[in-house]
């Protein structure tokens, strides 16, 4: 038996997780590495999210928090194989909280997407304070091709986006570039895809030369309408997704979905 203190069963640990985190220069990077079913919500990688972003909210060390992906795909939205098999009753209320710790985590969360982002994955973009996105990238609110709504990711993602852009993208389901997501107002900028990571970096260094107190408040300050909207529309949000993705017509259309992808 491997003792976890040892290098080798923390090494074995980092290895077996689908959500890593590191620190450097006062930002703790929280990586999704599931690529198996390209960085879906499952139960285990929103748990191990949420603790990573639990983490850095207690870390003195930490300034910023920066949420990536370690491959193309950022986000492919609700774990679909979950959600048949288990309901989504549990699940919907986790994304909920989910974007409501990001938004009132007391320091600055920046999400940066090279590539695909999809659904639910959307919601952790919208919840984010700084949201950066290669321009090239591509998103795409789904669930109404499924049957399902974006009800649960709504909370955020219509209270970034002007509302004209919240129903193109709702109704129609199609995939978007990420420049059009700054245009929208869902991300904060789009660059070329080979400036994103010295963009990301300038920009979490320059949040971190905020003081704790200051960028505490000033997030408080900002998220206050966010914060009260998730509050006020979450339950009936959840309660609104699981119902949905409990029907006939969802399953039916995510039986199909996951098995073209077989």
């Amino acid at each position: 038996m491997t003792d976890a203190s040892t290098p080798l069963a923390r090494d074995e640990a980092v290895h077996d997780e689908l959500v890593h985190y590191a620190v450097a220069d006062s930002v703790a990077t929280i990586t999704l590495d599931s690529p198996a079913n390209r960085n879906a919500l499952s139960r285990r990688l929103v748990t191990e999210l949420v603790g990573h972003l639990e983490r850095a909210g207690e870390d003195g060390d930490v300034r910023v928090v920066l949420v990536e992906s370690s491959g193309r795909v950022f986000c492919s939205g609700a774990d679909l194989a979950e959600a048949t098999t288990e309901g989504m009753e549990v699940g919907a209320r986790r994304i909920v909280d989910l974007q409501r710790l990001i938004a009132t985590l007391d320091k600055p969360v920046v999400t940066k997407n090279l590539g695909a982002v999809r659904a639910g994955g959307i919601g952790i973009v919208a919840a984010a304070d700084v949201a950066v996105s290669a321009e090239d990238a591509t998103f795409a609110l789904t669930e109404v091709k499924l049957g399902l709504a974006a009800a649960i990711i709504s909370l955020t993602v219509h209270h970034r986006m002007s509302p004209r852009a919240a129903a193109l993208t709702t109704l129609g389901g199609e995939v978007f570039s990420g420049a059009e997501a700054a245009a929208y107002g869902l991300v904060t900028r789009a660059v070329p895809a080979d400036r994103l990571d010295d963009e990301v970096a300038a920009i979490c260094a320059s949040l971190a030369t905020g003081a704790a107190q200051g960028l505490r408040e000033s997030k408080r300050i900002l998220n206050r309408d966010l914060v009260a909207r998730i509050d006020a529309l979450g339950d009936e949000m959840a309660t609104t997704s699981a119902r949905l993705f409990a029907s006939d017509e969802a399953r039916e259309a995510m039986n199909a979905f996951l098995s073209r992808k077989k």
